[in-house]
């Protein structure tokens, strides 16, 4: 205890220290499955995955990643089966942040998905890297 109370700036330091490595983990930039806007266009062209937008269908409407399918995230756990068949093929989760992205990530993994990814920060991030928007 008496360590704790003559050295209490070194272990403030250290708990802030781990936490700003933490921070991107926790945060949309962050996750084992969550890909970058580039590395999801490679996914796309090179291993032919599947494109699914878990946002609401107003949400979608107002635009989305071309081609992809919508499947509002409450509907995902009936509907996914049926829009993505083969649980091989890769399926990139997209959404207006990449919160419910990570969210059904989750859900296409329990489903039997092996390799299920989420857009980090979503459609924000990929507007932002000047990619292609289409409007329905």
């Amino acid at each position: 205890m008496d360590f704790i109370i003559q050295n209490w700036v070194l272990i403030l330091i250290a708990l802030a220290s781990g936490g700003m490595l933490l921070w991107p983990a926790l945060t949309s930039g962050g996750g084992a499955n969550s890909v970058t806007p580039t590395q999801a266009v490679q996914l796309i062209n090179r291993e032919k995955a599947v494109v699914v937008d878990v946002c609401a269908p107003e949400e979608f409407a107002s635009g989305h990643v071309t081609n992809a399918k919508n499947v509002p995230i409450a509907d995902l756990e009936t509907r996914l089966t049926q829009v993505v068949k083969n649980k091989t093929v890769p399926v990139l989760m997209v959404c207006a942040s990449g919160i419910r992205a990570k969210r059904a990530v989750a859900t296409a993994q329990k489903l039997g998905y092996e390799k299920a990814y989420s857009l980090a920060g979503g459609m924000g991030a990929w507007r932002a890297a000047n990619l292609p928007v289409q409007k329905s």
